[in-house]
């Protein structure tokens, strides 16, 4: 007997505007190196991966240890909205976003080089807003994993 697979379950167009909306959002402030403004879209104890390490506990920790190692030393950092797609529980209570990305590197002379990637964002409705309380952000293969650009910090 062939059984039949139940469709993904994808956002309400509401939803999905949301989404990109806050993905433009905070690839703002990952272009203007502000953690301080991008911290309250997380939940404070985040659970994240990235290229810097493997499961990085809270949001303190993935500032210094992640935010801190990209932001400063990459440029024009943005998702590839027409690309991404938004998943969305039936109740309203959570929301995957999956994501490409574009960024610019810098090799150690000054010369600049392709970096793009991909992100995985699991997202919680907490009464009030939205929270993200998973990121998975990685860069695609072949990419370098170290960027050398020195840009400073807006705020923390």
């Amino acid at each position: 007997m062939e059984q039949v697979m139940a469709l993904l379950p994808t956002a309400d167009s509401a939803t999905k505007q949301f989404f990109l909306a806050w993905l433009d959002t905070f690839a703002g402030y990952v272009r203007e190196v502000d953690y301080a403004a991008a911290r309250p879209l997380f939940h404070p104890d985040v659970l994240a991966f990235g290229t810097h390490n493997d499961v990085i506990p809270g949001l303190d920790q993935w500032v210094t240890t992640q935010w801190d190692n990209v932001w400063p030393k990459t440029t024009d950092f943005r998702f590839v909205l027409d690309q991404t797609s938004v998943l969305a529980s039936r109740d309203g209570t959570m929301a995957t976003v999956i994501a490409p990305w574009t960024s610019t590197g810098y090799h150690p002379d000054g010369s600049a080089f392709a970096r793009p990637g991909r992100a995985t964002m699991v997202f919680t409705w907490n009464g009030d807003g939205w929270l993200c309380v998973h990121s998975h952000m990685s860069l695609n293969r072949g990419v370098p994993q170290v960027s050398h650009a020195n840009r400073p910090v807006k705020a923390w």
